[in-house]
């Protein structure tokens, strides 16, 4: 492993080249990021659906797109901690080929009744585990002053739920209930055998030799594990709770068709995709501080909006895209933090505690907007809670957690880790 140079004073040199092989493999975790969640995200455009076909109340309906969240979440923190301990190369193919057991179980035979589906969903959960693999896995492979690209990069990832939102019913439609299903399931298939055989961990990455319960113990006594757990559970914990839940929200609310209400929450996420890197990126210059008290102030203004229920066109249109692209680069900004500050060793273990806090935070919203909905007829209440959070998150950001990272100025990038880089950097 090639160390960085250092000046006097310590600080390491800032704009070293990075090898091209690392950027390979960001691109080869990005794209299995995208189709695990892709697998992950393939019951939410079906959810109103099940609804009419099953005749689900709200509640069952939330619960039913809302079981893979919370299992993806909470699974992150043992995988984190595994892929800590045996790497990306090792992770990514197992994870993605669990996967296609619970895919290929909903589409040929878990679709015709709710227990089947919310069996079926429960290991579908396994998708979502894959964001605890990637960024230790892409941290390692950068030096600090890049960390906020190269994991927002990987972030994008998070797109595959728009790919599910755009071609789940298209292809229910044309074919039938098993070939989105049976499709996911062969591009998984593909995606694990080309991680086995292309994968590779950066030379020298920091192997944790403690056993599995003392590493989770250190990581739950690091301040950053609780405080980027806090905002990851409002960013992308928001980003989930619109991706499941946008299209029953559009089709009971404004009346949209279920292909529209899936066209527009794929919009949604979309954006949100695209602001991802621009909010590492941004970090990176800027200090993720910055970026974070800025995108939750737009998350608050948008979530205030539309809980008067605005017309769709424009304003309601413009209120929610303002927040997709808040809520992005808002969880871009929290992984630039969490790369920033976390020791060498244990970016796997943090990131499955903040990853589930985050998957977390998108479970408990449509399971709430389904019961207000269902009480009172009405989802304003449920907005006017996004922004009473937003606003907490927001303030806590501008006091805790900007007096814990030292305001994350660029001087404290340059001294985090210097002696953690890849081969393939130069001094």
């Amino acid at each position: 492993m090639v160390q960085p140079s250092k000046s006097k004073s310590g600080s390491s040199v800032q704009g070293s080249p990075v090898s091209r092989r690392a950027w390979l493999m960001l691109a080869l975790s990005t794209v299995g990021f995208a189709v695990n969640f892709w697998a992950w995200a393939l019951l939410s455009p079906l959810g109103p659906r099940f609804k009419d076909g099953l005749d689900l109340s709200s509640f069952e309906q939330s619960l039913l797109v809302a079981v893979p969240v919370v299992v993806g979440s909470l699974g992150r923190i043992p995988v984190g901690a595994l892929t800590d301990r045996f790497g990306g190369r090792v992770m990514f193919p197992i994870v993605s080929a669990a996967t296609i057991v619970p895919v290929l179980y909903l589409g040929l035979a878990g679709h015709s009744s709710l227990p089947a589906l919310l069996a079926g969903g429960f290991f579908l959960g396994i998708g979502g585990t894959a964001f605890a693999v990637g960024v230790p896995f892409v941290s390692a492979w950068f030096p600090p002053e890049r960390r906020g690209l190269a994991i927002g990069v990987f972030g994008a990832g998070m797109g595959g739920t728009a790919i599910s939102a755009l071609t789940t019913v298209k292809l229910v439609d044309a074919n039938s209930m098993s070939t989105p299903f049976l499709i996911t399931a062969a591009v998984l298939g593909v995606y694990a055998v080309t991680a086995a055989l292309l994968l590779r961990d950066a030379p020298g990455r920091a192997v944790p030799t403690e056993p599995l319960a003392r590493r989770l113990a250190v990581t739950a006594r690091l301040p950053i594990t609780w405080q980027a757990s806090a905002l990851y559970a409002v960013g992308f914990g928001g980003y989930v709770a619109f991706s499941v839940y946008l299209p029953t929200y559009l089709k009971t609310g404004y009346g949209l068709t279920q292909a529209d209400a899936a066209n527009r929450m794929a919009g949604f996420v979309l954006l949100a995709v695209a602001m991802r890197p621009v909010g590492g990126w941004l970090s990176d210059r800027m200090g993720p501080i910055r970026i974070l008290a800025g995108s939750l102030a737009v998350v608050v203004a948008g979530a205030v909006t539309q809980s008067f229920t605005p017309a769709l066109a424009p304003v309601g249109t413009i209120a929610f895209l303002a927040m997709a692209a808040a809520l992005g680069a808002a969880s871009g900004a929290t992984f630039a933090l969490v790369a920033l500050l976390t020791p060498a060793g244990q970016v796997g273990s943090v990131t499955g505690v903040v990853g589930a806090a985050g998957g977390l935070g998108g479970f408990l919203p449509p399971l709430v907007m389904g019961s207000l909905y269902g009480a009172y007829g009405t989802y304003a209440a449920g907005l006017a809670l996004l922004a009473v959070v937003a606003a907490a998150a927001l303030a806590y950001t501008l006091t805790g957690v900007r007096a814990a990272a030292g305001g994350g100025d660029r001087k404290r990038r340059s001294e985090a880790r210097p002696d953690h880089r890849p081969a393939g950097t130069t001094a």
